[in-house]
């Protein structure tokens, strides 16, 4: 049997989350090690572990890979979750990248001093309802499909059920107006690994907060 996938970053979300995420939904079991000191950061730069000197980093069919979109790549295309043409692969990378600028914006918002975590709350649900959802309203709406990309699971699908997951911790009624996103997280929510995924006790994490932000200070030995 395989070795399991051995993830290195912190105890918490961060750009490891749609790693987890990912494996999860591909009903991949995998073990994590929790950055928590700047020796053991300091001991994987000495071994050669991070290639750019950063996390996240994934050991996973003898490779340490790093880079979060390579490692997603990665899992995404071993697990049959990338589309089974070209075309469609270049579909799921706009809409892998769309909900990746949107989560970019809720990934900081709990650095931000109060003041500016008011601003950037609006930031992110006007640009959720006036940006992103409607398009995945509107290629759920058009396709007739259950899912963003031909007509199985991928990696897209993946991404999106994390981003509106997210969003709602800021705003649960940010899917009012979005009829087809409403039916699709029931329906992702209903897929057997993904439900697993989000029962307490998984591998998933809370949102990050200020003992996951001290972590990362005291490893990268930033003030």
């Amino acid at each position: 049997m395989a070795e399991k996938p051995k993830l290195y970053y912190f105890d918490g979300r961060g750009r490891m989350e749609s790693v987890r995420w990912l494996l999860a939904a591909a009903g991949v079991e995998f073990e994590e090690e929790f950055l928590e000191t700047r020796e053991q950061y300091e001991n994987l730069l000495k071994d050669g572990y991070l290639l750019f000197q950063q996390v996240p980093m994934v050991e996973i069919d003898g490779l340490r890979l790093v880079q979060t979109r390579a490692i997603l790549n990665y899992i995404a295309a071993k697990h049959n979750l990338y589309g089974k043409t070209l075309k469609e692969r270049a579909l799921i990378d706009m809409y892998v990248e769309g909900t990746t600028d949107l989560m970019g914006l809720i990934r900081v918002h709990y650095k931000l001093a109060p003041e500016e975590k008011e601003k950037n709350l609006h930031l992110i649900i006007e640009r959720a309802t006036k940006r992103y959802f409607p398009v995945y309203e509107k290629v759920l709406k058009d396709n007739g499909q259950h899912f963003l990309v031909g007509n199985q699971l991928t990696w897209a699908d993946v991404q999106l059920i994390e981003a509106i997951f997210m969003v709602e911790e800021k705003d649960p009624t940010v899917l009012l107006q979005f009829p087809s996103l409403q039916a699709f997280k029931v329906r992702m929510s209903d897929v057997p690994t993904i439900k697993k995924f989000l029962q307490p006790g998984s591998q998933r994490k809370p949102p990050p907060d200020e003992k996951f932000l001290a972590t990362a200070k005291r490893v990268f030995n930033r003030k």
